[in-house]
């Protein structure tokens, strides 16, 4: 088909965290407030947005006798550098006003004229409501502007009055009848909202407690949501979507002895949300009686905090109330989690009741010591039998509870962490294994499969745990455990000969009940799902995860739908499994398949989202030739935006047989790529899953460099 390319020339900032040096002379530290005035010249066909409202636009012409437009803008309030910012665009904008706030989402004319922002626009101004009224801190600008940018890697940022999003942060398709879409829109809008005060009005006093930012825009970000989207079922939902979207990719990446504490690390800061598990007997509903963050808000206003200003806040409230007592004060509580790496795993031994702790540690790392001999102070919720019991406090690397000891009945069992709450986790002795994997037969609620990856439970056994998965039918449960089972980059795992066909023993039968459930739907009436959050979210994984281990049904099913979209452009593969679809049409095909992919990725009304699965699907070709095509279609110039060459590069060489063909191709074009591209582009992607693939004569800082991103891979 023809091929049109449309150019969109639109300027932004994203200065966090230090590059607003790089704009204008500043010191950038963020406690190093000031008020900006800011003044654009710009194409006059051109509007330029900054974080306050423009109060001037006017004419002067250059020595060249050219006409430009100058935007003069309001003095700001006073603010950290990094949230000063300025968008030049063409784009179209939809607004209302709430509360004397006028609110502007701005995007590409088409999208505006579409109705993509229409809902972005219709939910940000009642969670701005909202958020006045919960902090009773009133909102101090008199606009604020949402740009939805075609292109942006910082997924979104709060920058004062003026906020940045990549256009599937904002944009909602009004054909879109799946309710996961609105739920994301809502909750990514809430945490900028959120920033608003906490970050913004109130700043961490170095990037150190840059989480103090986003622990508190993240807890706000599900109120937000739930209250703009009741339909969402987020109330009842909210403890596993916190779960699966803040808890669970921590605890998986946060278990190396080199990460770094909450309080020094601004890379996982997302998991400080988890932090407010600690305090889950000081409820919300207590939070707003006692107002605890109004009077931190109000205190530190266009000013700085740092964590223990937070802490010395929450104690004051402990110490005027009765009904919560804590084993120690709130900042030595809370230092024990912000100040130290990583987190604890627990292991309860049923006869005695004891309880040790330690820190999680990857325990197949060769690098791996016991060195590390820290403890945290941890609240913990356990049952007995099925029945909720109080609230315990370990503070001590070891702890006997008497309450926890067990009787001989073989139906005499514990859990601890009940619903996932606390930010660590649990490993059981054999007796107690035991009972739960019997319990798993009568209660599939229950989930042991932590510790397979790391190490403290050999994987027989863990799979051993999952043998009543057959019956169970919650894709939240399924999830969980597909992403300790299987990696996120599947088909790298068909090298460890060892672990596929124990997966595909274990599970594919097990999978089968779920898998035909909701196949199901999609055979016959896909609409039926269009309120199931967790089935928008969480099927993907699981029908990707069936055809990875060759389920012939999914197999099937994939080249069904992706031959009817080959039949009929206009038909639309559900977008709850399409980017398994599109991989596994392209792989089950020959170049016909392919080269149809190829055409729907030119086409003038793909959108992003649809290029990039398209992008995807094209490196699961199963021919050699048609992965090496691909390769050389991304050193044009022409058919690809620079910054995908990488991104082509990724998906082929982490594919089974792309692995030799990518290296094939790059060592053949390196001085061609390092050239156009630069080495360190394409150093990202290698550093990540290819690493040991590298030829030795392609970097002489190899080793060094291994040993910076992957320490187990160190002998290169």
């Amino acid at each position: 088909g023809d091929i049109n390319i449309f150019i969109v020339m639109v300027i932004a900032s994203q200065l966090e965290p230090t590059y607003a040096r790089t704009v204008y002379p500043c010191f950038d530290e963020p406690a190093m407030k000031a008020t900006f005035n800011i003044r654009i010249v710009h194409d006059p066909s051109y509007v330029a947005l900054s974080n306050m409202p423009a109060i001037d636009v006017s004419e002067m012409k250059d020595e060249n006798g050219s006409l430009w437009a100058v935007t003069t803008f309001n003095t700001s309030l006073k603010m950290s550098t990094y949230l000063t910012a300025f968008v030049i665009c063409d784009f179209d904008y939809v607004t209302r006003t709430e509360r004397g706030n006028e609110i502007r989402i701005w995007a590409r004319k088409e999208a505006v004229k579409n109705g993509y922002v229409d809902y972005a626009l219709n939910i940000t101004g009642p969670v701005f409501s909202f958020l006045e009224d919960l902090l009773n801190v009133s909102y101090p600008l008199p606009k604020t502007d949402l740009v939805a940018l075609p292109d942006f890697g910082a997924g979104a940022m709060e920058n004062w009055g003026l906020m940045t999003f990549q256009e599937s942060s904002l944009m909602f398709l009004p054909s879109d009848k799946f309710t996961s879409r609105k739920a994301m829109i809502a909750i990514i809008v809430s945490h900028e909202l959120g920033h608003q005060w906490f970050g913004n009005l109130v700043t961490m006093n170095w990037w150190n407690d840059l989480w103090l930012n986003e622990g508190l825009a993240s807890y706000f970000e599900y109120l937000g949501a739930t209250f703009v989207e009741p339909k969402i079922s987020l109330v009842s939902s909210n403890d596993k979507i916190f779960y699966d979207r803040v808890v669970q990719p921590v605890l998986r990446e946060d278990n190396e002895i080199g990460v770094r504490s909450l309080s020094e690390s601004e890379d996982k800061i997302k998991g400080s949300f988890s932090l407010m598990s600690l305090f889950d007997s000081i409820t919300y509903n207590k939070v707003r009686k006692y107002k605890i963050l109004p009077l931190y808000l109000k205190e530190f206003s266009f000013s700085n905090a740092n964590q223990d200003d937070l802490w010395t806040h929450i104690q004051m409230v402990i110490d005027a109330q009765d009904e919560v007592q804590l084993p120690a004060s709130v900042k030595q509580i809370m230092d024990s989690w912000t100040c130290q790496n990583g987190f604890p795993v627990l292991t309860l031994n049923l006869t005695t009741g004891t309880i040790n702790q330690e820190q999680f540690l990857n325990k197949k790392n060769e690098n791996s010591t016991d060195s590390y001999n820290n403890t945290w102070i941890i609240p913990i919720s356990w049952m007995r039998n099925g029945s909720s019991q109080p609230l315990m406090w370990l503070d001590k690397s070891s702890k006997v509870f008497p309450e926890m000891q067990v009787l001989e009945s073989e139906y005499d069992w514990i859990l601890l962490n009940v619903n996932l709450s606390g930010y660590y986790r649990v490993n059981y002795d054999q007796l107690n294994l035991k009972r739960l994997a019997r319990l798993l037969e009568n209660d599939p609620k229950v989930r042991s499969f932590f510790f397979l990856k790391f190490g403290y439970i050999q994987i027989e056994t863990a799979l051993e745990l999952t043998k009543y998965l057959a019956r169970e039918d919650e894709l939240f449960v399924w999830n969980v455990v597909l992403l300790n089972l299987v990696p996120e980059n599947l088909e790298s795992t068909l090298k460890n000969y060892e672990v596929y066909p124990l997966l595909k023993k274990y599970l594919l039968k097990r999978m089968l009940p779920i898998y035909h459930y909701y196949a199901g739907f999609i055979r016959q009436n896909v609409d039926a799902l269009e309120d199931d959050y967790f089935a928008q979210v969480y099927l993907e994984k699981l029908f990707a995860t069936a055809c990875w281990l060759g389920l012939q049904d999914c197999l099937n099913l994939s080249s069904e739908l992706y031959a009817k979209w080959m039949d009929n452009p206009e038909y639309k593969i559900p977008f709850l499994i399409r980017r398994t679809v599109c991989c596994y049409g392209v792989a089950m095909g020959s170049d016909k398949e392919w080269n149809f992919a190829w055409e729907m990725y030119n086409h003038t009304d793909s959108t992003k989202e649809d290029k990039d699965i398209l992008l995807s699907a094209m490196s699961c070709a199963k021919e050699s030739w048609l992965l090496y095509r691909y390769l050389q279609y991304g050193l044009s110039d022409t058919l690809f935006p620079s910054n995908c060459t990488s991104v082509i590069i990724l998906y082929v060489v982490t594919k089974d047989i792309g692995h030799r063909i990518a290296w094939e191709f790059v060592t053949e074009n390196w001085p061609l790529l390092s050239e156009r591209y630069g080495k360190q582009q394409l150093w990202v992607p290698f550093t990540s899953v290819a690493l040991w693939l590298l030829p030795p004569s392609l970097c002489l800082s190899c080793k060094i460099q291994v040993q910076i991103f992957l320490p187990e891979m160190a002998f290169l």
